[in-house]
């Protein structure tokens, strides 16, 4: 687990339910601690392609927000979950957390 005091971004996830007759469906609004990097990269999307990745950000293994979850950065910045990576350490001495690469 990475040390608390290392989230010092909140981002706000609103998680992706499913679709509904007007359009998609989100849940109520989540506030993460997290370490946010905003830094265009590529990364691998759901359906292999490759994918431009505006922001990331770095937050409690725990945490796995659904593909397509609207997320809220700090400045206001509205964006979509492309790709979550899960890095679980087990009782190795590492850190263990959750990687989201945003639009």
């Amino acid at each position: 687990m990475i040390p608390t005091g290392l989230w010092q971004h909140v981002v706000t996830v609103e998680p992706l339910e499913g679709s509904g007759g007007f359009g998609d469906v989100y849940g109520p609004p989540i506030e993460v601690r997290c370490l946010l990097s905003e830094q265009t990269r590529l990364v691998r999307g759901p359906d292999g392609s490759d994918t431009v990745s505006s922001a990331s950000y770095i937050a409690p293994v725990e945490h796995r927000p659904p593909l397509g979850s609207r997320v809220t950065l700090p400045g206001g910045r509205k964006t979509t979950v492309i790709s979550v990576d899960r890095a679980d350490g087990g009782s190795l001495p590492v850190p263990s957390n959750t990687t989201v690469h945003l639009e």
